[in-house]
């Protein structure tokens, strides 16, 4: 790819961000210019997400962050990873995508997060956090092994450090020779002292060729000092990196250190960037940068958590013009149902991995803190950690989206499952989420977990039916349990004012029709009774998946000839556990009964509009009419 800039004459043009269409442009540029564009990347931001939505906070963050590396660093040849993905947005706008950045999260639009499919300056796609260490360091070390010399830099931030998966990245990196360069973008000071102008200046000289040899000199020399002369030489320049400021726990892993500097001022990051791309060191390096969420935009900075994720607002006032509904979200309806429960159970606590919001469980939080636990973007630990509590005679409810739950999914089977210990898991977002596309669907939970023994698991249809299942699940002490529901709203049915504890393994009967018969699980529900209107069919909601209700399945393939199972879930899911009852029982022997199963597709389905989601996947009511009226032909 050519380094040739397009811009002739960037004094003479008021708008700079008008003439970058790659970040090769920017090499023109002063350094008071690439202030200048920084300052219009995040005028792009705003308006664009004010339209689109997304998330804001993170990219108003690294604005200045990202315009830096794309003007010393040479992408796409030399790779820039974003950990966690949704820090993209100032990325995608620098990198030849601002013609289309208003598609952002739409049905054949831009990605909210990196794609490899979608442009060669994403050399990796990243929606999960704590992966672009791995990645990086497996891109530096194919590098080493086909003898280039191109540069690889991981930004890692927003909460992402809180992984354990970082960390091992980060050891064995330390333990190789290959450059790699880390960036933790810190953008709530958790371990960094105030910046400074002081700290300005030590990570300029830091960075700089001459200590850096320095350094790696006095550590050679010391290699053959006697151990007592060692020891003491060694604990002198411990001593000195504590006094600039140092990272002593990245350098005990192998890593130089270099800040931390303010992430929002070029006349820092500039200088630290260059120093660190002519820098002929082997082995990694990671820059410690100070940055504020929301930055340089006041509703953002001032309210972090609301304009993380943002539906489309008004510029001026920071107001979002969310959808107003009558109808009670899944997400709180459980929350709530949780609050009455620890009420009347002091045993009942919450686990959640960085979404108390997410999953409702701040609310839980203000009214039990002390038995409210957010432990960070570590499922696997949360998964774990609850357990541990199962042990101790409590009662956990690990509240975690379905595509995150994956993360921990060997703690699952062989810290909760083997042990059979009662693990309650709120599965949130379980199914299509729009326009946060397939790296955040719920497909895979039936699944996953279907094949586990001693689990018990339910699908709420409705709100109703939530409540009863998350109550059920506070009761239920035999072994793991788990429930799923979806994102949004509910349906509009009744909620009860008393739960209802489900017999275990039972399923409800819906609607007694004559041709066919169709059997729910889970939110699906709805478009099976609109079915029935057209095809007279009994519908049945099975409510399990495990233990299956194999009477009702019984009941409804001995006056049905025809048995359709249907699902938000993928292919091997609860359809699949029907099947083979089926086979097991001698249903299928005679050849009379016509059994489909109804699944999400066999695809990675991509980010739309949920309704068209819905109908790509074939999972509407006059999907399964469809497939009711081709059997009875």
């Amino acid at each position: 790819m050519s380094k040739t800039s397009k811009i002739q004459n960037p004094a003479q043009t008021e708008s700079l961000l008008e003439c970058i269409h790659l970040p090769s442009d920017i090499k023109a540029l002063s350094d008071s210019q690439i202030k200048q564009l920084a300052d219009e990347v995040r005028a792009e931001l705003i308006e664009v997400c004010s339209k689109t939505g997304g998330h804001l906070g993170s990219g108003l963050g690294v604005v200045e962050l990202t315009t830096a590396i794309h003007a010393v660093f040479d992408t796409p040849e030399d790779r820039l990873i974003f950990d966690v993905g949704h820090q993209c947005y100032p990325h995608k706008i620098l990198t030849g995508r601002r013609d289309r950045i208003h598609t952002l999260r739409q049905g054949g639009g831009l990605s909210g997060f990196t794609k490899r499919m979608e442009s060669a300056y994403d050399p990796f796609g990243a929606a999960h956090a704590s992966t672009s260490i791995s990645a990086g360091l497996g891109m530096a070390v194919a590098r080493d092994l086909s003898g280039e010399d191109n540069d690889v830099i991981c930004v890692i931030g927003d909460g992402s450090m809180s992984a354990g998966m970082a960390y091992e990245a980060m050891n064995n990196a330390g333990a190789m020779h290959s450059r790699l360069i880390v960036i933790l973008n810190d953008n709530d000071m958790s371990i960094a002292p105030p910046v400074g102008a002081l700290n300005k200046h030590l990570s300029k000289l830091v960075s700089s060729a001459p200590y850096i040899n320095a350094r790696d000199l006095a550590k050679q020399v010391s290699e053959f000092l006697p151990a007592p002369l060692k020891a003491v030489a060694k604990k002198a320049e411990e001593h000195a990196r504590h006094a600039m400021g140092s990272g002593t726990l990245f350098e005990e892993l192998g890593f130089y250190y270099v800040g931390p500097i303010d992430g929002h001022s070029m006349d820092h990051l500039l200088p630290v960037l260059r120093n660190i791309k002519d820098s002929t060191r082997k082995g990694p390096v990671l820059i410690h940068v100070i940055t504020k969420k929301g930055k340089g935009y006041a509703p953002a900075e001032n309210s972090a958590d609301k304009m993380h994720g943002v539906a489309q607002f008004d510029v001026v006032t920071g107001t979002q013009n969310k959808p107003k509904s009558l109808l009670p979200s899944y997400t709180k309806t459980f929350a709530e149902t949780l609050i009455a429960e620890a009420k009347t159970d002091p045993k009942i606590v919450a686990i959640t991995a960085a979404m108390p919001s997410g999953t409702g469980l701040d609310l839980f939080e203000k009214e039990f803190p002390d038995r409210m636990f957010d432990v960070g973007i570590a499922e696997q630990h949360a998964v774990t950690f609850a357990a541990g509590l199962a042990t101790e005679g409590y009662k956990p409810f690990c509240a975690l989206y379905s595509t995150f739950l994956q993360r921990g999914y060997d703690q699952v089977v062989h810290d909760v499952a083997i042990q059979n210990l009662p693990v309650r898991f709120a599965i949130d977002r379980a199914g299509l989420v729009g326009a946060d596309g397939s790296t955040h669907a719920g497909s895979f939970d039936i699944a996953y977990l279907g094949c586990l023994p001693n689990f018990v698991l339910m699908a709420a249809s409705d709100e109703a039916e939530l409540i009863h299942m998350t109550h059920t699940a506070a009761l239920y002490n035999e072994g793991p349990i788990a429930f799923r529901f979806p994102r949004g709203n509910g349906v509009g049915v009744d909620l009860p004012d008393t739960p209802t504890c489900l017999e275990i393994g039972k399923g409800r009967l819906v609607k007694e029709g004559t041709q066919s018969a169709i059997l729910s699980y889970g939110t699906r529900l709805a478009e099976a009774l609109k079915a029935s209107e057209q095809t007279d069919s009994t519908v049945a909601d099975a409510r399990f998946a495990k233990p299956l209700d194999t009477n009702l399945i019984d009941q409804l393939v001995n006056t049905h000839e025809i048995l359709i199972t249907i699902e938000e879930g993928a292919r091997c899911g609860f359809g699949a556990m029907v099947l083979e009852y089926l086979a097991q029982a001698g249903h299928l022997d005679t050849g009379k009964l016509k059994v489909r199963t109804m699944t999400l597709p066999d695809i990675f389905q991509e980010q739309d509009k949920p309704e068209k989601q819905y109908e790509e996947a074939g999972l509407m009511a006059r999907d399964i009419e469809r497939t009711i009226f081709s059997l009875l032909k």
